[in-house]
């Protein structure tokens, strides 16, 4: 990659110049501190300040495991070195890594695809809104795309050089991807499957394959094991000793342990959720906040008996607007029939439906746009902001999928393809259909997309 940057210096110069500006641009305007962005700091704050890493309650701080340390922890060095709450800093911090991050797509795609390609995907990487807005946001999303880049690329090259070193750096990289988010652990996995696919089809060949021994793979396998989960060790025997709970990495819902979720209302959002709007009107409304039943979209009924219950648990909600267990088993009921009355719509078709939202909604979950994109009745600049976004999200993926089928690439490609089907399939069970779970992603679409530029004649470089 320093050879390529040395020949083309102008243009990476330029480019890396556009894309510090464009990502400024998010910070200044559109600078993204949430509730979430909250918790993270207060954590921060109170392992800094108190040596414990918890919570702030009513006169004292609460051990806690609902975030992993690594978020926390970069918001400590930042808040230690340049003041408490100093968000700002922090979102400038990562409008570097981002642009790091544009480099690692930029290699990824050299070594799959080509040096036009790679030229091509930085450029597509420095100007792509959604990486920049998630830049200007006091989340984990940059750095969770930044590792997991970089663990994709290390694997690549791990699998081209032949060098054990660079799997101990893949594991390291899956480790920093899985400190922040429990879902990381998808990284581990599609890597694991991506060398147990090669591991099958070395130990098949009918002559032994010098490029890819048999032994290398099991090696690479087991050193990116080790690595990527040793971390998870001390973080797992501090929640055994401080808290008495087995918890290796968060709560599947952000939850304390004597925390009550109401998984028959969860269950019951799955029979019918299908888009992002329904999560902030509905699934996140609950506790302490009204639901509006108009919200709910006519596949939450499969009968007027039907409706006519749900509107009546919805009532009972709204007059204490939390649920307990007498509530929540109600609930649970009434998801249990709407399974039983159609199971592949919960299994099969709303999952799906899921995903394809994730993936196909304008991105603006974190901008002053109408979730309800599709009514077009906000203010003129937000509703054109959200029709650009939109499109520009259909740009990338159509070219991508051009690029897919019209691009020619060397070994890695598997990897991505696998990586990108395993993370959409588990974002279908999810209950909340968040589009920036979807991110993580988004390098493998702008390299396919880089691919849709260049030449079919192109042939990949070599390692």
């Amino acid at each position: 990659m320093r050879n390529l940057v040395r020949q083309h210096f102008r243009f990476f110069l330029f480019a890396t110049l556009a894309g510090l500006a464009f990502r400024l641009i998010f910070i200044i305007r559109f600078p993204a501190i949430t509730a979430d962005s909250l918790v993270y700091g207060d954590i921060a704050k109170n392992w800094l300040l108190h040596g414990i890493y918890g919570i702030t309650g009513i006169g004292d701080v609460t051990p806690t495991s609902i975030r992993l340390p690594g978020y926390p922890a970069f918001l400590a060095v930042v808040f230690k070195i340049f003041g408490m709450e100093h968000y700002g800093t922090a979102l400038v911090m990562q409008m570097f890594v981002d642009i790091g991050t544009c480099f690692l797509i930029a290699d990824l795609t050299r070594r799959i695809v080509s040096e036009r390609a790679a030229r091509i995907a930085f450029l597509l990487a420095a100007l792509c809104p959604f990486l920049a807005n998630y830049a200007g946001a006091a989340l984990t999303e940059t750095w969770e795309i930044f590792f997991t880049v970089l663990a994709l690329d290390l694997a690549v090259a791990g699998v081209l050089k032949l060098r054990l070193w660079l799997w101990v750096g893949c594991g390291a990289a899956v480790a920093g991807a899985i400190l922040l988010r429990p879902d990381g652990g998808l990284l581990l996995a599609a890597i694991g499957l991506w060398l147990g696919v090669l591991l099958v089809k070395a130990s098949r060949a009918r002559a032994p394959a010098p490029h890819l021994p048999v032994s290398y793979l099991i090696k690479a396998g087991v050193i990116v094991a080790v690595v990527a989960l040793a971390p998870l060790i001390p973080w797992t025997l501090r929640n055994l000793h401080t808290l008495h709970e087995f918890q290796p990495l968060a709560p599947r819902y952000a939850n304390e342990e004597s925390d009550f979720v109401p998984m028959g209302f969860n269950r019951w959002v799955k029979t019918w959720l299908a888009d992002y709007a329904s999560v902030e009107e509905v699934y996140w409304a609950e506790p302490g906040n009204h639901i509006d039943a108009d919200n709910l979209p006519a596949r939450a009924f499969d009968s007027e008996e039907q409706h006519d219950q749900t509107l009546q648990l919805i009532d009972d909600y709204n007059r204490s607007q939390r649920i307990d267990r007498a509530l929540d088993a109600r609930f649970a009921t009434l998801a249990a029939e709407r399974i039983h009355h159609s199971p592949l719509r919960y299994y099969l078709w709303l999952p799906v439906a899921r995903i394809a939202d994730m993936w196909l909604r304008p991105r603006t979950e974190i901008l002053p746009c109408n979730t309800r994109w599709w009514e077009f009745d906000e203010e003129r600049p937000w509703l054109i902001l959200g029709i650009v976004m939109g499109i520009v999200n259909l740009l990338y993926i159509v070219t991508a999928k051009v690029g897919w089928f019209r691009g020619r690439f060397a070994t890695g490609i598997g990897l991505l393809i696998i990586f990108v089907l395993l993370r959409s399939a588990f974002l279908g069970t999810m209950e909340n259909p968040e589009p920036r779970y979807t991110l993580e992603c988004y390098p493998v679409v702008i390299l396919l997309a880089a691919a849709c530029f260049t030449a079919r004649k192109t042939v990949p470089l070599s390692p």
